[in-house]
């Protein structure tokens, strides 16, 4: 959902603020990630994110955010974004997305993981590795001042090599002291994306969204929040935030503990 239409390109104060923003949210990811185990619950997990950003002075984003109900989103296996925390226990042999968005002097650093739990199936270590090849590919493939649909063509190539599905209607987005704001960043080319263009100063995230199976997707009308795959097969993600500079892509969501370029899970 995008709630700022106008593309924002920030000035040299603007970008170290979102600098800031990143790497406090990098910090959060390498502290929430060796809590990401068998055993732990999906609503422990949110309580250490929301109780560490709390204890740093920040702000968790999505508490709250058009009325979601938790400080992150926490997919399991099938659910491809927007998973609710609960009373979920991950066992052995689960794929969890754990998506963390902290606001930073008013400034917003996004991104997410896929953690493999215990011993996953060859299909779940294949799909988890896709979607983090195809975020990476997709960095590597822009340029200032490219357009947007290179991003879904290099997001493609990699989810083909597999058989594998992209999600559609859930995409990619620039922020900045907003959540969500225009450009949207689909991860499969549009006829639009060819006339967007990722300018210097223009901050947005690549989080593409792979499903072992169909790209389609369901939304769970109960809870108005959770989208699974179709056919129920497993999704994995990965995002970083990304600043496009005046030389390139500079990702502004790198940990120290995580997954780096060209990790092989």
């Amino acid at each position: 959902m995008l709630d700022g239409r106008r593309n924002l390109r920030l000035v040299d104060t603007d970008r170290d603020a979102m600098r800031i923003a990143g790497k406090f949210n990098a910090q959060l990811m390498d502290f929430i990630r060796p809590h990401v185990q068998a055993g732990i619950t999906t609503g422990e997990i949110d309580r250490l994110i929301h109780e560490y950003t709390l204890d740093h002075g920040h702000v968790p984003a999505c508490l709250g955010y058009h009325g979601f109900p938790k400080s992150s989103c926490t997919s399991v296996n099938e659910v491809i974004c927007h998973g609710i925390p609960g009373s979920y226990e991950l066992k052995d042999g689960d794929i969890v997305n754990v998506d963390i968005t902290s606001i930073v002097d008013g400034w917003h650093g996004d991104q997410s993981e896929t953690v493999l739990i215990g011993e996953v199936s060859d299909e779940a270590r294949s799909v988890t590795q896709c979607a983090f090849d195809a975020m990476h590919a997709a960095i590597a493939a822009i340029t200032p001042e490219c357009c947007v649909a290179i991003i879904g063509r290099a997001v493609v190539a990699e989810a083909k090599k597999h058989g594998y599905g992209v999600v559609e209607e859930y995409v990619g987005h620039a922020l900045g002291r907003r959540f969500h704001q225009e450009p949207s960043i689909p991860h499969v080319p549009t006829r639009a994306t060819h006339n967007v263009f990722l300018m210097p100063g223009v901050c947005f995230t690549i989080e593409p969204m792979i499903n072992l199976g169909t790209h389609e997707t369901v939304l769970d009308r109960r809870d108005g929040w959770t989208v699974r795959t179709k056919d129920n097969k497993l999704s994995a993600q990965f995002e970083h935030t990304i600043l496009m500079t005046e030389t390139g892509p500079e990702i502004l969501t790198l940990t120290k503990n995580g997954p780096q370029i060209g990790h092989q899970f």
